[in-house]
């Protein structure tokens, strides 16, 4: 009851006056100098409190704790509580009351400068390999990120770039761009120079014809690279086989442990040339010596060239066909319309120079020469079929058989026709019969004919055409000087074009067809000249009137008559005596 009235009793407006007032501010004050003082966009350093896999809570000295994604402590994956960090404030508060801060914001403002004076300074930093990229790795590096180009990586090539991604490693800042704020490491560069010093030595102990085991560290197309420990040789393609070698992975495999030999090396380039085959004799050493020139031989071909071919007849011992020693063929052709890579032959030894290591080798003497025989095979007068292999202004070549060649002349192909070029006559790779006219057996030649499988029509030809005889041809050519015409049995004719005239005087057409008058016939020459124009002006020639004639020649001065007609019976009599010894 007591109780009650003291509450009764209590200034409850008094109270609440001074809550609000002096003791609030009292404990506020008191709180706050227990609280670090923080602002916006400020970069301050906290302890690790608390981690897991989504998040780290950073304590700041601030009335509530931080947290930081985890994803921005990947790169030291060895962050454990009670570690100091920097951290950037975001915000003191956000929605929730919650404070916010990020340990990426920190390192980025800091990681500049960090970044210039690791450069500077030649120090080793630690890094982080977040991704590939095109032509390297993407590292974070003091909270940059930074390329690592492939060929920085390792000293050894690598054939598997995703085996890096999410390892820390050691870098070496070897090029700033300040523009672009571009950063490019190097964890080859820390490498390099542990191994400068062994290499130094290792040279130092070389020596020309040495042989050291070496691992295959890498294939080109061009040789191969060598392990000797901490420095590298290269063999070349050339020097891995005594025979020819069109790719260095027939002889050797990546990793493989082989014995080599030092050709020469540059102490201050530190460069090492290396042989594989001078461990072995060279194979002409060890050829056969029994072997001599006219021997049949088997082997592969290796090359091919325009040529000829080389076959390979003992692994490093080479011999060369030329071309012109594949067929007994004349014709111009590629050795590769006769061989290919990769084509096991037999060949005749032609030439062998132990001293030069050098082989010459026939394909075509395995055979007989078809010139051997050829006056009893292609006896002159003989009838054969044979293939035209080429056109010149003078003839056609023909080859009966393989390496048997001969030259049907121009004048050879027709009894009859005028041919200007071997193409109107026939075309390449046509079959045509011959007849063989000579043989010369000494420049592998024939000379052919065409023409001669028929009968001379030009003696029979004499009667059918004779001067003055009236006979139809068809106009097959016009040109500037006349017409070719074609008469019966086959047989050209030449008009002119002043005899070409129509009495109509109408164009001549070609194909048409016309009545001629052959005013020439050279059987020797083979030469018909015709003429339309004497087929109708000799038609309309009339006598001339008496009376005309009798004035024209009153006219005419007495000495002209008497030289014409002296002249004219001059001509007379000698034509008449002419005709008269003919006769006799």
């Amino acid at each position: 009851m007591a109780e009650n009235l003291s509450l009764q009793n209590f200034d409850w407006d008094a109270y609440e006056s001074s809550s609000k007032g002096t003791l609030n501010e009292e404990l506020t004050q008191k709180y706050d100098a227990t609280l670090s003082a923080i602002k916006d966009n400020e970069v301050v350093e906290g302890t690790v409190i608390s981690i897991n896999k989504r998040e780290v809570v950073v304590n700041v000295g601030y009335k509530s704790d931080g947290i930081v994604p985890a994803t921005e402590f990947r790169y030291n994956p060895e962050l454990k509580v009670g570690d100091r960090v920097e951290v950037y404030i975001e915000s003191q508060e956000d929605k929730k009351g919650q404070l916010v801060l990020s340990h990426k914001e920190a390192r980025a403002s800091r990681s500049w400068e960090r970044v210039n004076e690791a450069f500077e300074k030649e120090e080793i930093v630690t890094g982080y390999i977040k991704c590939r990229t095109k032509g390297g790795m993407i590292v974070d590096v003091l909270g940059m990120e930074a390329f690592l180009p492939g060929s920085q990586i390792d000293v050894k090539p690598i054939r598997d770039y995703d085996v890096f991604v999410g390892i820390t490693m050691e870098f070496k800042i070897v090029k700033i761009n300040q523009e672009f704020r571009n950063v490019v490491v190097s964890h080859k560069a820390l490498i390099e120079a542990e191994l400068e010093a062994q290499k130094k030595e290792i040279v130092s102990k070389l020596e020309k014809g040495q042989v050291l085991e070496g691992t295959v560290k890498n294939i080109t197309n061009y040789g191969v690279f060598i392990d000797l420990g901490g420095v590298d040789g290269l063999i070349h393609i050339t020097d891995l086989s005594w025979g020819r070698v069109s790719d260095p992975k027939e002889i050797v495999q990546l990793d493989q442990k082989i014995n080599v030999v030092i050709l020469d090396f540059d102490e201050e380039k530190k460069r090492i040339a290396l042989g594989l085959k001078q461990l072995t004799p060279h194979p002409w050493d060890a050829l056969n010596q029994d072997l001599k020139v006219g021997d049949k031989v088997k082997g592969k071909v290796v090359v091919m060239a325009d040529y000829g071919a080389f076959v390979e007849v003992a692994e490093g011992v080479e011999g060369l066909v030329h071309v012109s020693e594949m067929s007994w063929s004349q014709h111009l052709r590629s050795a590769n319309d006769f061989l290919k890579v990769g084509d096991e032959v037999e060949a005749v030894i032609l030439t062998l120079d132990r001293e030069e290591r050098k082989m010459s080798l026939g394909i075509k003497q395995l055979k007989d020469d078809p010139w051997a025989n050829v006056d009893v095979k292609y006896a002159v007068g003989t009838r054969h079929f044979a293939k035209v292999r080429n056109f010149t202004n003078f003839g056609v070549f023909v080859e009966i058989e393989e390496g048997v060649d001969g030259l049907i002349h121009i004048s050879d192909l027709s009894w009859t026709k005028k041919i200007k070029h071997p193409n109107e006559f026939t075309s390449i790779g046509a079959e045509i019969e011959v007849v063989v006219l000579d043989i010369d057996k000494e420049n592998r030649r024939l000379s052919l004919g065409h023409k001669q499988l028929e009968e001379n029509p030009w003696e029979e030809l004499e009667a059918k055409y004779g001067v003055d005889t009236i006979i139809e041809g068809k106009v097959v050519e016009l040109g500037d000087k006349g017409a070719v015409v074609l008469l019966e049995d086959g047989v050209e004719g030449f008009c002119t074009t002043r005899h070409l005239a129509k009495e109509d005087k109408a164009a001549t057409q070609v194909g048409e067809t016309m009545s001629f008058k052959v005013i020439e016939f050279n059987k020797e020459a083979k030469r018909i000249l015709l003429s339309h124009l004497r087929t109708w002006e000799e038609r309309k020639e009339v006598p001339a009137e008496p009376k005309k004639a009798a004035k024209k020649e009153a006219a005419m001065p007495e000495q002209a008559k008497v030289k014409t007609t002296l002249g004219d019976l001059s001509v007379l009599a000698d034509l008449k005596a002419s005709m008269e010894e003919n006769k006799e």
